[in-house]
C-alpha cells in the first residue's frame, strides 16, 4: 500500500526515521507516548532501537506499533530527495 513503511532507523530522543512506499519521508517523535500503556517499554533506549518493520508497519518486538494512520498525521515530513 501506499503508506507502508520501507525503512526507520531510530534516532535520539526518542524519534524515528520513517520512508514511505509513495516516497513521503520524515521523522516521528514517540516522546508523547512513552507514559502510556504498552509504549513505556521503549523508554529503554536499548529496546527502543529495535525498531523494525512487520507487514508494512513500524513495530517493536514485543507487540508495540504505530498506526499507519497516526505515523503519516503526526509525522515531520522532509523534503524529497532530489534527483542528481
Amino acid at each position: 500500500m501506499h503508506w507502508d513503511v520501507t525503512s526507520v532507523k531510530p534516532l535520539d530522543g526518542h524519534r524515528i526515521y520513517v520512508e514511505l512506499a509513495d516516497g513521503r519521508r520524515g521523522v516521528f517523535d514517540l516522546t508523547p507516548y512513552l507514559n502510556h500503556g504498552v509504549f513505556r517499554e521503549l523508554q529503554d533506549p536499548v529496546y527502543f532501537r529495535r525498531v523494525g518493520i512487520q507487514f508494512g508497519a513500524v513495530t517493536w518486538p514485543h507487540d508495540q506499533d504505530i498506526a499507519p494512520e497516526t505515523l503519516i498525521a503526526e509525522m515531520t515530513l522532509m523534503e524529497p530527495l532530489q534527483a542528481c
